[in-house]
């Protein structure tokens, strides 16, 4: 069960978020790098899913600021209007926002996306998306732009959202703590992960401040709140059914690995199958990736192997525009796990048109 979690909480960033993404960890996945939208030419940071054809994503940026991050919902078997799979993947949800036309604007996208009823035919999801770019006000003496110490607001739709003006919206100001997991948002938190979660958050943030912490020692506080285990003993019993687990994973932000007897044989295979072999697949082509999709795409490896926080992600968005965007990768493409760090990429950049 994913988290994401927002905070303006730190005086010298506008924004920053965190995500554990929690998956079956034998799920293609490739590594963030710089991508081209096909359709509107915007480029794009992110990991790719090539489990689809879509090869969409859970989480990104573009260079203009664009941020999308998505969580599934977990819907019930025998709820027939909201399906656990759709005919469309939930990932292109995130590359509907990161690769939408440049003058469209959030307002836009997110009534586009309801009244055109383009969240439908999807699995389970919610979407926190937006604009970085700081809120601007005209000074009252010689009629200015002047740059505030806010950023825009971001909004949350999902495949439960109905009307445009009851989607919610967060991180518009200064202070704040907001966290989603696999539900619907609620303020305040009911879900034991996201209301731990935004505390560890501000706590993390309170020290980082209060030690004057640079950039490299609040990314280590922040993935600490990224692995903090409350599993409780009785969901890790290899015995028990998935299912049975899933009230569980409510409780930990992070979720170490889970198998069962089918899925520990499924690992032992994938590890034999990965010896001599490069650890990640960095597939630099848009037509290997393509390739690389299909290849995947009959489902043969969505439920395979352990299940568990496979990646977290760290981005800080400072006053300036400056980004750092950072992946860690817990298991490699073979099921191995990745001493903590040795999976980490980095990316930094500025937001075009930030000032």
């Amino acid at each position: 069960m994913c988290i994401a979690l927002v905070s303006t909480s730190h005086p010298d960033y506008a924004l920053i978020v965190l995500d554990n993404r929690d998956e079956y960890v034998l799920r293609p996945t490739s590594r963030p790098k710089w991508w081209t939208h096909q359709e509107s030419g915007n480029k794009v940071l992110s990991s790719r899913d090539l489990q689809r054809r879509e090869r969409g994503t859970w989480m990104g940026m573009t260079k203009s600021g664009r941020l999308a991050v998505l969580t599934n919902f977990r819907e019930t078997i025998d709820d027939t209007v909201h399906p656990i799979h759709g005919i469309r993947s939930r990932g292109g949800m995130v590359t509907a926002w990161l690769g939408a036309p440049s003058d469209e604007t959030l307002d836009q996208f997110v009534t586009k996306m309801l009244e055109g009823g383009l969240v439908k035919g999807v699995g389970g999801f919610s979407l926190i998306c937006g604009d970085l770019k700081p809120k601007r006000s005209k000074e009252e003496l010689n009629g200015n732009w002047v740059q505030e110490r806010e950023v825009e607001p971001l909004v949350i739709i999902s495949n439960r959202s109905e009307a445009v003006d009851g989607v919610p919206r967060i991180g518009g100001r200064r202070g704040g703590v907001w966290g989603l997991s696999n539900t619907v948002y609620e303020e305040p938190a009911t879900w034991p992960k996201v209301k731990q979660g935004s505390q560890l958050l501000q706590g993390a943030i309170d020290k980082a401040v209060a030690d004057g912490s640079g950039e490299a020692e609040l990314s280590e506080l922040l993935f600490s709140v990224l692995d903090h285990d409350t599993l409780p003993a009785v969901a890790r019993r290899a015995k028990m059914d998935f299912d049975e687990r899933l009230d569980f994973l409510k409780q930990s932000i992070f979720i170490p690995a889970i198998t069962d007897e089918d899925k520990e044989k499924d690992m032992v295979y994938a590890m034999e199958q990965g010896r001599m072999k490069a650890a990640f697949k960095y597939i630099e082509n848009e037509s290997d990736e393509i390739l690389e999709a299909s290849r995947h795409d009959d489902g043969t490896l969505f439920d395979k192997g352990a299940y568990g926080t496979q990646r977290q992600t760290i981005i800080l968005v400072d006053w300036d525009g400056n980004v750092t965007y950072k992946e860690r990768a817990l298991f490699d493409d073979h099921g191995n796990l990745v001493e903590h760090g040795k999976g980490d990429v980095t990316f930094k950049y500025t937001i075009d048109g930030w000032n």
